[in-house]
């Protein structure tokens, strides 16, 4: 043993030996002590809690024949467990928080939410857990459905809603009897601001109890095709009916009888406002050879929307054509300026014959006094001058003048 001891190759070993043990004794007391101080950082990184909001309650009974109350749409979920785990849950929400009532029989019923789909390291707490709910049979009825017109005030002035016209005009809600019994209107919105002709839109159905609360119910259909006329201001005119073309020789006509004495208007107030009448209605004599019935395109006046009735029926009836004269009627100067005299120089009486051609039925009745002759003096000067003969005479006739035009002379006081 002395020989071992005093071998300096043998006292070498022991010493490499006693080195190695100390270096290791110190580094595991090293790891150690880091591991123990590093302990709570790693707990923490690891393990973590959450809280989950809005997450929404799945429910499993009879839907066909049953009506569930007192379900909270939605519920707050707390979790807890490993970190990538518990990141994972709360980003994707792939659990499920469910009530399940498939053997609870109808009443009220204190019921324990539960849930799934949660990983194994995480547990989970749900608030509120336990909810109480009321079973009911399901009752179906049917309601008319009621139409609310929204900024009625904001519409164009003059402009007004009509009727609105529901399709379908009923739907059937499906509840509890006791929320049946609560519900006061069903009704479908339509927005009238600004609106300036027909509305026609798609509205949700919503249902309300007497206190104008919405009731969550089952609704069949629940959008429904709304149609809102709007009235845009009208005025009721008078309108002519011109003649081109002439008849076929020998025939005149007896009448000209519209269906319709007015025409109506739809337009903006300014508008219609300045309308007097309608023109740009004519008929076509032309191709007329015995009585007809006319339909012609009422025209639009510009500016305004439409009118009312869109074409128009003309009933003309035509006979055979007659004649009548009348002599030395007197021609009427007209438009003489103050301080002007006429004389007639040709025919110097002043009087010329006419005869007028029309229907048997038309020409019977007219006498001389239902015809007039005058000549246009407006802006004449002093001197001799040719003017025009013009008639005045009822319609529906033609005539012929002994002279179309007289001579005159006009001077000075």
């Amino acid at each position: 043993m002395d020989r071992l001891i005093e071998n300096r190759w043998v006292m070498r070993i022991i010493a490499l030996f006693l080195a190695l043990m100390l270096y290791a004794s110190v580094n595991i007391e090293s790891d150690s002590s880091s591991n123990q101080s590093q302990s709570p950082f790693f707990s923490s990184s690891t393990t973590d809690k959450a809280t989950v909001t809005e997450v929404p309650v799945v429910t499993y009974f009879d839907q066909e024949n049953l009506v569930v109350t007192g379900i909270p749409e939605y519920v707050k979920v707390n979790l807890e467990g490993d970190r990538s785990a518990l990141t994972k849950a709360r980003q994707t929400k792939d659990f499920e928080i469910y009530a399940d009532l498939n053997n609870l029989s109808i009443g009220t019923h204190q019921v324990r939410l539960k849930y799934k789909n949660i990983p194994g390291n995480l547990t989970a707490t749900i608030n509120p857990s336990v909810i109480t709910v009321t079973i009911e049979e399901k009752v179906a009825k049917d309601f008319q459905v009621e139409v609310d017109l929204l900024n009625e005030d904001k519409l164009e002035e003059g402009y007004t809603p009509d009727q609105p016209i529901v399709n379908p005009n009923s739907v059937r809600v499906t509840a509890s009897q006791n929320i049946i019994d609560q519900i006061s209107s069903v009704k479908a919105v339509v927005n009238l601001e600004e609106g300036t002709e027909t509305i026609n839109q798609e509205s949700r159905i919503t249902v309300y109890d007497k206190d104008g609360r919405i009731l969550a119910v089952e609704v069949e259909p629940s959008v429904v095709d709304v149609t809102v006329p709007i009235k845009s201001p009208s005025k009721s005119l008078p309108f002519k009916i011109n003649r081109e073309g002439e008849l076929g020789k020998g025939l005149s006509i007896s009448s000209i009888d519209p269906e319709v004495k007015e025409i109506t208007v739809f337009g903006p107030l300014d508008v219609i406002d300045e309308l007097q009448f309608i023109d740009g209605l004519s008929i076509n004599l032309n191709t007329i050879t015995k009585d007809t019935v006319l339909e012609i395109d009422v025209p639009i006046p510009e500016g305004a929307n439409k009118v009312t009735p869109e074409k128009l029926k003309i009933n003309v009836d035509v006979d055979e054509q007659e004649e009548k004269s009348f002599k030395a009627q007197s021609i009427k100067p007209v438009g003489l300026s103050n301080g002007k005299i006429i004389d007639f120089i040709d025919p110097d009486s002043g009087k010329i014959d006419i005869t007028i051609l029309g229907a048997s039925s038309v020409i019977k009745d007219i006498d001389a006094s239902d015809i007039e002759l005058y000549i246009n003096l407006s802006d004449i000067s002093d001197g001799e001058h040719d003017i025009d003969v013009f008639v005045n005479s009822p319609q529906n006739i033609t005539w012929e003048l002994q002279k179309k035009k007289v001579k005159v002379k006009i001077s000075s006081d």
